[in-house]
């Protein structure tokens, strides 16, 4: 037996309304309630007339948790981006959290927290709830939805992962075309081309150049390392700032000085994405759990092709993880997705690095006449926290109808601009 902790952010009003909003976080592996700062901030309108509720899925937060270490921006580089140094992390994780209490690590599916989540609803006397999910919480929502459609009145996805997608395999052909998507965009402004007319060739080259021995100092602490930085080491680094345009900006400037031999600046945008803030944080051990039951039996038997530059270093790391993690079980069904007996909102980032538009697409024609998939473009990994889709969201979920919902306007989802490339301060004059 394990205890499920949920959080409760209550409606102001006296006279509220009986469906609570239910949010799940992303990851997988984040904790919901971690997160409830900033959920408020995103779902704040809902708060006069509906709760809104966080559960820390389990293993996660404080249900059952399976943590194997803190996101320390301290550590050294090398830890930070060696897989080998991961690999061995992970084993030393894995029999740590067997020898608990709750260490039955098949015991962590998606399937099975949606009926820990099902059970918060019936202990809060909701007939029905509205969903909302982000990142991997969209694949939970969408379970949530095929197990107990009789109980999900509406239903919003940002930055869809269904439950069919092999995220090991996905994840090389998605950061693959976000990256693309950064170096047409750079040929095709005038201001990044004249200020990087070389990019692509420099990109070519510092693959070529690699391994190789690099020294610089630790973005946080300062101190001087030096350690060889391999392709894969420096294919994750790129990754990590495509999930936010802003950052994205400035990596033709990282990348140039990266060809040059000064690494600085990409190690620095890398490690800017990780965070000690409350709620950032995955809780490996239930990533894994996920993953490894979900997602890697169908490894072998997927279509996708690992992108030019970055290969199968990704899924090499889960491959290799998962030989050694114990597998729940994840009836057939499981990947199916039913046509949706409500109306749902799929919200996609053009050029999100991990769960972009394609994913979303499929999703759509399977949920049918009842879904709308909108497309935002310029951004990348989530896009809830935009400020004119908080409305859009909002106006969807407090329609009075199905069809009122799908008729929501969302044309002002279409102006947002690509932030422009990012210029260092010295360059301009010191201005």
């Amino acid at each position: 037996m394990i205890d499920v902790h949920f959080a409760l952010l209550p409606a102001v009003a006296r006279n509220k309304k009986p469906d609570p909003v239910l949010f799940f976080a992303g990851g997988p592996g984040q904790s919901a309630i971690e997160l409830a700062g900033q959920v408020g901030r995103l779902l704040g309108r809902f708060s006069n007339r509906r709760d809104i509720v966080l559960i820390d899925q389990r293993g996660t937060g404080r249900s059952a948790p399976l943590q194997c270490s803190d996101a320390r921006s301290t550590r050294p580089l090398r830890e930070q981006v060696d897989p080998a140094v991961q690999l061995a992390e992970l084993r030393e994780c894995r029999a740590r959290l067997a020898a608990l209490p709750y260490g039955d690590l098949r015991q962590f599916t998606t399937s099975i927290a949606m009926q820990d989540a099902d059970a918060v609803r019936r202990r809060l006397g909701a007939e029905r709830v509205n969903l909302v999910g982000a990142s991997y919480g969209t694949r939970a929502a969408l379970d949530y939805l095929r197990q107990f459609p009789q109980a999900v009145r509406r239903v919003v996805i940002d930055g869809v992962a269904p439950p069919d997608m092999v995220l090991p395999a996905a994840s090389s052909p998605d950061a693959q075309a976000a990256f693309d998507a950064l170096l047409a965009a750079c040929e095709a402004d005038a201001a990044c081309r004249t200020r990087y007319p070389q990019l692509r060739s420099q990109w070519h080259a510092l693959l070529a150049s690699l391994p190789r021995e690099v020294t610089l100092a630790h973005p946080v602490t300062q101190a001087e390392e030096r350690f060889p930085l391999t392709r894969e080491m420096l294919l994750g680094l790129v990754r990590m700032p495509l999930y936010v345009p802003l950052l994205t900006s400035a990596l033709p400037l990282a990348v140039t000085d990266a060809a040059q031999g000064r690494f600085a600046p990409l190690f620095g945008l890398a490690t800017g994405t990780t965070s000690t803030r409350r709620g950032l944080a995955l809780a490996e051990g239930m990533h894994f759990s996920v993953v490894c039951a979900e997602d890697m039996p169908r490894l072998p038997a997927t279509s996708e092709r690992p992108g030019a530059d970055f290969g199968n270093g990704f899924a090499d790391l889960y491959r290799r993880v998962c030989a050694e993690w114990p597998r729940g079980e994840v009836a057939a069904d499981f990947y199916r997705v039913p046509p949706a007996p409500v109306a749902v909102l799929l919200l996609s980032g053009a050029v999100d690095p991990a769960t972009p538009p394609r994913h979303a697409e499929r999703v759509a024609q399977a949920l049918g006449p009842k879904a709308r998939h909108v497309v935002v473009p310029n951004t990348g990994h989530g896009v809830l926290s935009i400020g004119c889709l908080r409305d859009v969201v909002f106006r969807f979920i407090d329609a009075e109808t199905d069809d009122d919902a799908l008729k929501v306007d969302t044309a002002c989802a279409a102006a947002i601009p690509r932030p422009s490339v990012f210029v260092p301060v010295a360059a301009e004059g010191g201005r």
